[in-house]
């Protein structure tokens, strides 16, 4: 672990000053709270004024961190309620997106042929693909965006996203399902299809080994069922979620501009010119 890292373990710095924390947890979060800005207001400009809301809150705050919690987790609060705060819903925003049920792929022969294992995502996906289920991100409800941003953009565990949107894990979980499927639709768009037979089992079946796949990626862990004892169908569903759910990572790799670190670095150095 580096200093920097040690530096920024809760105990550490609950011994430090604002003006001292600060500097190292923009450092090592900012790139990660300004990605989440960028999904949830959706503009290059707000996701920086976001970012520099965060950190001066966190600066006026700074006595209320007690070092009992992850800073980020402490800092995700933080952004998550400023960005409610800035939210308004746009038009054409849904305030809804569809159930469960209805997200399920038809019933029809085709189903999207996602690539092999040993093919290179580049050689499947175009920019086009991706900046389509970054799109298809941003439209989606806040109260579903925040949640899959967290978890699958930012890599947090759904235990802390619950905990950091005061929900319980049962509603993040509902949220992050029913979102990942609709990004997965998007998704494959860009896909070719091929011609399958229909399920050797009931529709029931398949709806059961979803939930199970959904619970997977939550944990993060291997999918129990080996995909040849699944029907083609399901495989090709399994395999769509876990390359939607590849691309959201990728989509979570984006730095904070340097303009945006100058940004944040001049309002912190204004908020705290006076005594600390």
């Amino acid at each position: 672990m580096s200093k920097g890292e040690q530096a920024t373990e809760p105990g550490a710095l609950v011994d430090l000053t604002a003006r001292e924390a600060l500097p190292l947890l923009l450092e090592r979060y900012g790139d990660k709270l300004y990605r989440l800005g960028i999904r949830v207001c959706r503009t290059e400009d707000e996701a920086a004024d976001l970012l520099q809301d965060v950190f001066v809150i966190a600066l006026r705050k700074w006595d209320q961190f007690e070092g009992r919690s992850e800073p980020s987790s402490w800092l995700y609060t933080i952004a998550v309620r400023a960005c409610r705060r800035r939210h308004r819903r746009r038009a054409g925003e849904p305030a809804e997106i569809p159930s469960l049920e209805e997200l399920l792929p038809s019933g029809g022969s085709a189903v999207p042929a996602p690539p092999e294992e040993d093919d290179p995502l580049d050689s499947v996906l175009r920019k086009e693909t991706i900046e389509r289920v970054d799109a298809a991100i941003s439209g989606l409800p806040v109260e579903y965006r925040l949640p899959l941003v967290l978890k699958e953009l930012a890599g947090l565990s759904v235990a802390e996203v619950a905990e950091i949107l005061d929900l319980p894990e049962g509603t993040v979980k509902t949220r992050l399902h029913r979102g990942r499927l609709k990004l997965r639709e998007v998704l494959v768009e860009d896909l070719p299809t091929r011609e399958t037979p229909p399920p050797d089992h009931s529709r029931e079946v398949c709806l059961d080994l979803l939930q199970a796949k959904q619970e997977a990626l939550d944990r993060g862990v291997e999918f129990p069922v080996h995909s040849g004892e699944l029907c083609s169908r399901c495989e090709s569903l399994f395999a769509t979620l876990d390359l939607t759910q590849e691309v959201c990572q990728r989509l979570g790799r984006n730095e904070m501009p340097p303009r945006v670190r100058s940004l944040v670095d001049r309002r912190l150095a204004s908020e705290s010119s006076g005594p600390s």
